[in-house]
């Protein structure tokens, strides 16, 4: 039994982070292949839900959301490489394979793995690679349940939070000027950060402390 793990939303400012794992039978690879599953970031939207249907109808996976005050509580005892580690040395833990393909959250792929190999309950083999979401089909499909599962997430976010300020949300990721430019906004409005907010993050506190000076300015002048 093989089995590929994967996240989607590690970088983000706004939303959760979601990290998937996929349970292949060598017996049954061959339908990853004949579906064409390939990394979730290289699949237009319409393509990885139909696929995300078509590998949950096929094979075993799980999936867990980890929200942001989670991962801005977990932040305080752990580098976001130890957090993304331990979610997926949990999500391994839930069924056992042979071997665990999994795409390294780190640069440093021997140091992920050990943290991870140190966290799974059972023997078994670990391959752990940067871009393993790119080369392994089983990674692929894990990371196709993940971004998926997260843009569910991310659109009910958007709703929710346009309808109050009126402007668009954006990405999510600290490089969307739309995202940047609507906590701004927010915290002008309401005087509070948005919902849903990773408050750890350094990009809030950046915005936090431009604001807070924009506000010292005007007040000295």
């Amino acid at each position: 039994m093989k089995c590929g793990i994967d996240e989607a939303g590690r970088g983000p400012v706004i939303g959760p982070m979601v990290v998937a794992a996929v349970w292949v039978d060598e017996k049954d690879e061959w339908k990853l292949h004949e579906a064409k599953i390939k990394d979730s970031k290289k699949l237009i939207r319409q393509r990885r839900e139909k696929l995300a249907e078509y590998i949950k109808e096929h094979f075993p996976y799980e999936y867990i959301v980890v929200d942001p005050d989670d991962i801005d509580n977990l932040r305080q005892t752990m580098t976001m490489n130890q957090l993304e580690a331990y979610i997926f040395a949990k999500l391994a833990n839930k069924k056992r394979a042979d071997i665990y393909y999994i795409d390294a959250a780190s640069t440093n792929e021997e140091e992920f793995e050990k943290i991870i190999r140190s966290l799974i309950e059972h023997d078994c083999s670990i391959v752990c690679e940067h871009g393993a979401d790119d080369k392994y089909a089983v990674v692929s499909a894990a990371s196709i349940i993940a971004k998926v599962e997260r843009d569910k997430r991310i659109k009910k976010i958007a709703e929710e939070l346009e309808r109050k300020l009126g402007l668009p949300l954006g990405s999510g990721y600290p490089s969307d000027e739309r995202t940047i430019n609507f906590i701004k906004e927010w915290l002008r409005k309401f005087n509070e950060l948005p919902p849903y907010i990773r408050k750890s993050w350094k990009t809030v506190k950046n915005i936090q402390n431009e604001l807070k000076q924009s506000s010292l300015d005007k007040f000295s002048k």
